[in-house]
């Protein structure tokens, strides 16, 4: 086991910012670890890094303690903050070949230009890393990460401030290292977690509240679909809930509507002959399936 969450809690006074978190992660995946902001993401992360202690509970990083053998999780836990904290008067090479001194990291020269490599830094190798862009200094935050060879991977908002062309660049980076490491990722971007994860943990209000593979998670809170219609004329909310299976409705333009239905049945013919019996037609009819972002924002709205 890669990683091992169990009864964390963390108080900041009088704020309980994790309650009784459990979780565990087997080496080889790739994990998603989503909630809104302030949910208790970054928390987690500093706490399974050795950053900060927490009050309750224990974790637990290629089976050292994260409280008893801090120096042994350090060894084997490659970190990337949410807010990347870099040298920025130091050139990116040199400030890689002191990361990499820290870690005592063999055949440090090899190692270093390997990771300029993986990341993409060769034609900012030389440069110093107040000069480099958003996107470029992430690169840079990443390399760190992964010079010393760590078993796990923790990456706070790791495609923060990256392009359309990089950011496709990072994701494949990404999903190669979970071919052999351990990686946990927070970010926004659902697109990302669909595309990278294999599984999505959702942390609200310091809860977890969801715990599944990202195929599943795509039908929590129920099995459903949606069903996107245009009619030539008007109907009502009313008319459409008598389609069996139909479980919520949604104008969402001119005649068209959003059909959110269960799923034990393909409701499109269903919908054809509800059009003939009210003298519609139908001008448009696309089944989809629940997006995560669907799912993420049920489970995290506020109640």
């Amino acid at each position: 086991m890669s990683i091992k969450a169990e009864n964390l809690t963390k108080i900041y006074g009088k704020q309980k910012a994790l309650d009784d978190v459990s979780f565990e992660i087997k080496t080889g995946e790739v994990v998603g670890f989503l909630g809104p902001n302030g949910a208790g993401k970054s928390t987690t992360m500093k706490i399974l890094t050795c950053f900060i202690p927490q009050t309750q509970g224990s974790a637990y990083v290629c089976g050292h303690d994260v409280t008893e053998q801090s120096i042994d999780v350090r060894k084997n836990v490659g970190y990337l903050p949410e807010h990347n904290p870099l040298y920025l008067d130091m050139y990116v090479k040199e400030y890689l070949e002191f990361i990499g001194g820290i870690h005592k990291v063999g055949n440090l020269q090899h190692r270093v230009n390997e990771m300029i490599e993986i990341t993409g830094l060769g034609l900012e190798q030389n440069k110093k890393i107040g000069a480099l862009s958003k996107g470029y200094r992430q690169r840079v935050g990443l390399a760190q990460a992964m010079i010393h060879n760590p078993q796990v991977l923790i990456l706070d908002e790791p495609t923060s401030g990256l392009d359309p062309n990089q950011l496709a660049e990072i994701r494949q980076l990404i999903i190669n290292i979970g071919k052999e490491k351990t990686v946990m990722l927070s970010t926004h971007i659902m697109q990302e977690v669909e595309a990278m994860c294999g599984r999505v943990i959702i942390i609200n209000r310091g809860k977890i509240v969801a715990d599944d593979s990202t195929a599943n998670m795509q039908t929590a809170g129920g099995e459903r679909q949606l069903i996107t219609v245009e009619f030539d004329k008007q109907t009502t909310h009313q008319a459409l809930m008598n389609i069996s299976g139909v479980i919520e409705t949604k104008e969402i333009g001119n005649n068209t509507w959003q059909l959110t239905c269960t799923t034990d049945k393909d409701l499109r013919s269903d919908i054809f002959q509800f059009a003939v019996a009210n003298a519609l037609a139908v001008l448009t009819l696309q089944r989809e399936e629940i997006k995560l972002e669907d799912v993420f924002k049920e489970l995290t709205k506020k109640k």
